[in-house]
This record gives C-alpha cells, structure tokens and sequence, in this order.
C-alpha cells in the first residue's frame, strides 16, 4: 500500500510540474533560448539610428507574425503593433525600444557592430545598440512567442509594441498621435523593461513611483554687442554675458526650488567667438533640464527664461536682444511606476526568480518616453523595470576594486545574453500570466 501511495504521490508531482505554468514557461525558454540568441546577435550587429528603423521594424514585425499575432507596421513612423486577443481578460501592453545610437563599438566582442552611416547632419558615425534594446527586442519576441505557446494559461488581450525613435524621444509620442490608442485595444496596463549596467546578469530591479525624470533640453543664444578685444567698453560682451547667466542658473535648483522636491540644471555646451581679440556677437549654450513633477519643470522653465532676460537687462541690452531661447520639441515625460502594479508584478518575479534576485532600486535622472504611455486619459497604470545584464564575475570585481563599469550609451557596454534574455522572458512572461489569471 505504501508503494502504491509513493507512486501516486510521485506521479502527482510530476503533474504538477507539467501544468505549473512557470514550470512550463521555463521549458519553452530553454528550448527557444538558441532562437533568442540568434535574433539578439542579428538585432546588435544590424543596428539602425531613430527615425530609420526600417529593417529592425520588418524584422519585427515578421516575428510577430510567426508567433500567430495580428500585426500592423508603420504606427506613427517605424511602428509595429502586434495583437493577441484570448478570450476575455485584461489588455497589456508590452514595449520594446528598436533604435540605436551614433556610437561607434569598441566592445571587443566578435560579433561586435560594425555598422556606419551618415547622420542627418551629414556627419558619419559609428551605430551601435549601447542601450541594450537589441536585448529589449529579443526579451519582446520571446515573451510573445512563449505567451502564444500558453493560451490556455490566460485569457485576455496582448498589444506588444515595436516602438521607434526612443533614444529621441519621439516614438511613444508618434505612435499615439497615430491611434495607438484608438485604433487599436485600449491598455489596462502597460509593461516594459530597461537593460541596467550595474545590476548583474539574472537579477531586476524595480521602482515604484518616480523612476525617471522629465528631460527638456534647451538652447539659448546670447547676443551682445561685438567689437574689438582691446575695447570692450564699446561693447557689450556676450562671454561674460553668458559666465553670469550660467552662474545664475545654478541658483534655480539650489535656491528657487524646494529642497525636497530633486532637479538638475546642466550647462553642457557653450559655444562663441573665433579669436580671442575679438568679442563676438553672440553666444549658443546648449541645456538639459531633469525633474520628476510637471510643477517643477514648468517653474525650471519659467525661472530660466527670467534670469537670462534680468542678467540681460543689467548688462544694458535693448529688450530686442534680450537671449533667445528654445525648449526643443524633444522632451520625455517623467516615468512613473503604479505603486499598485509594482507591489504587483514584484512579488510574480519573486516566485519566479526568488525574492534574492528582485532588488529595489532608487530613482534617477535619466529618461525614458515609455512614461509618455502612461500619461493619457484614462491613465493606463505602467511599470518599467530594469533587467540586469552584467557579468555577475564583473560586477563583483568592480566592487572589490572600487571601479566603475561601462554605462549605458558607453562604446564598451557589454551585456551578458545569457541568462540576461532568459530571465527578461521569464519575469515579463510571469508577469503577464499574474496580471491576465
């Protein structure tokens, strides 16, 4: 009788195991790991600049054809929607990034980009994914394929989405000018993940609220009154016109803007002049500005704008030549993760990878136009996370050596493919299988 007891009890387990959907999943990535690779090494050593995706979007889209979706190209440029609709149950939205930067790689690595172009201003540059949105798009196409391979462990609607142009944060923008939202099944959330380069290859990280920060970037040209160098009482010098509204500048964030409330100004660029005996006419600045809340970024924007026209009126320019100044048409709206969906989706990534590997992480500066997903009416609750990509031997000789590692848009960032895509399949596809039970 106990034989017979143990054997049922065996056969039960193994039961389980074939019907526990994780276990399941962590089949179908093992046994599609190969393809996944093939597709991140096409995806790093292809690479294509914002506004020019037009293989990576082909091939994307070809993928998710293959995989059984419905596929629409050209959403809003190089967009590629795809949709799975399974019964009723929610509807999710998962993004990837699919653009690269004009970097030239220096990773070493054999199959290493070797890809130029010539950039809109003529320029040629090196183009290589320093983001990690080859990694994006090979987690994407493999969390699509591994969901379409388990409909019978979820009901509801998938919209995965190929967006173009992040790294100039007009993609997400373009795309919902198309429709996305209209034509096509409106989110109940929205999901996406971001390579990290400090955190080690089978770990995320995930943080809720704020995560990343509203980015403008600004050009002021400060004109002057140009003349010779041995004369500057003639003139009115846009040099030091300029030194004293970079200074002034600094005073926005340390003191017009409550302490609790984070924000950067940088003055990245300045240039002017041709000679040094000669005071020029003007001077270009070129600007970043970071903040979290949209009442912080309008009043950074609005102090800015007051301080150059007050340092320009006491250096005694006419209001006519008061500084020029231009908010580029490329801002990316604050990231902010649902708190709700975060506590959510963190504790399926824990029963999927262990609670070890599921690290909190702190806000940053950095920016990222998927919040603009989140921004719309309804609001649709969105989390991204950071999936971590790094070497875990590096990660740990960094550490003890008290060294850096290659950033994001670094030449020599260098993920890990493996286990960095396997475990951005399984935490993606654990947290659809959580959010459409």
């Amino acid at each position: 009788m106990k034989a017979v007891v143990l054997i049922f009890s065996l056969t039960s387990l193994s039961l389980q195991a074939q019907t526990n959907p994780l276990s399941i999943l962590r089949s179908r990535i093992d046994t599609d790991y190969p393809y996944l690779h093939d597709l991140y090494i096409h995806c790093h050593t292809h690479p294509e600049l914002s506004f020019y995706e037009f293989n990576t979007a082909q091939r994307m889209a070809e993928e998710l054809r293959q995989a059984g979706y419905e596929v629409t190209e050209k959403v809003g440029g190089n967009g590629v929607v795809g949709v799975l609709k399974n019964g009723e149950g929610p509807t999710i939205l998962i993004r990837a990034d699919m653009d690269a930067l004009p970097i030239a790689e220096e990773t070493g690595l054999p199959y290493a980009s070797t890809v130029t172009t010539t950039d809109e201003s003529g320029k040629n540059v090196g183009v290589m994914h320093a983001c990690g949105h080859d990694v994006h798009m090979s987690v994407w196409v493999g969390t699509a394929r591994a969901m379409a391979s388990m409909r019978d462990q979820w009901k509801g609607t998938l919209l995965f989405i190929g967006q173009p142009a992040e790294e100039r944060s007009g993609g997400s923008k373009e795309m919902l000018k198309d429709g996305l939202f209209e034509r096509f099944p409106y989110p109940d959330y929205g999901l996406a993940l971001h390579v990290n380069a400090n955190l080690p290859a089978g770990t995320v990280g995930i943080c809720p609220g704020y995560a990343m920060a509203n980015v403008d970037m600004v050009d002021i040209t400060v004109h002057g009154k140009g003349g010779h160098g041995a004369l500057p009482h003639q003139t009115i010098d846009p040099v030091v016109l300029s030194a004293r509204i970079i200074l002034a500048l600094q005073t926005i964030v340390s003191r017009e803007l409550p302490p609790s409330e984070p924000a950067v100004l940088t003055v990245g660029s300045i240039h002017g002049g041709s000679k040094g005996n000669v005071i020029p006419d003007e001077v270009k600045l070129e600007l970043t500005l970071r903040s979290y809340t949209d009442e912080v970024r309008n009043a950074m924007i609005e102090k800015l704008r007051r301080i150059c026209n007050g340092e320009a009126m006491a250096a005694g320019l006419p209001e006519a030549l008061y500084p020029t100044i231009k908010v580029r048409d490329e801002y990316t709206p604050a990231l902010y993760n649902d708190p709700d969906l975060s506590e959510r989706v963190g504790k399926a990534f824990a029963t999927a990878i262990g609670q070890e590997n599921v690290v909190d992480v702190s806000p940053n500066m950095v920016g990222e136009d998927f919040g603009r997903f989140g921004r719309t009416e309804p609001r649709v609750p969105i989390l991204q996370y950071w999936l971590g990509s790094v070497d875990p031997a590096k990660v740990e000789a960094a550490r003890v050596a008290g060294t850096g590692l290659p950033s994001l848009h670094s030449s020599k960032y260098t993920p890990l493919p493996e286990p960095t895509i396997k475990t951005g399949v399984l935490t993606m596809s654990a947290a659809l299988l959580d959010l459409l039970k």
